[in-house]
């Protein structure tokens, strides 16, 4: 049997199966975008589909410390979006 791939959620910290959760991506251009795909090229982190999560996740600035970079509100936003919509 084939094992799925374990990612660790950025907001709990749980270790969840990859396919459970939402890619976030930074590409080489700093473009930081959802990944629905998974296969996007780029600097990965990976979050629950829950607003708790997404919530931890921007208090205490894990996705800006993640890829070093400040994230902008429409980033979150966005996130928020796809959260609500599944």
């Amino acid at each position: 049997m084939k094992s799925l791939p374990q990612r660790t959620c950025i907001g709990c910290n749980s270790k969840k199966n990859k396919n459970e959760l939402i890619r976030i991506v930074k590409n080489k251009d700093g473009n930081i975008s959802i990944d629905r795909t998974g296969k996007a090229s780029g600097r990965g982190a990976y979050i629950c589909d829950s607003i708790e999560c997404l919530e931890k996740a921007i208090k205490s600035k894990r996705l800006e410390r993640t890829f070093e970079t400040k994230i902008s509100d429409e980033i979150y936003e966005n996130l928020r979006g796809v959260i609500i919509d599944k």
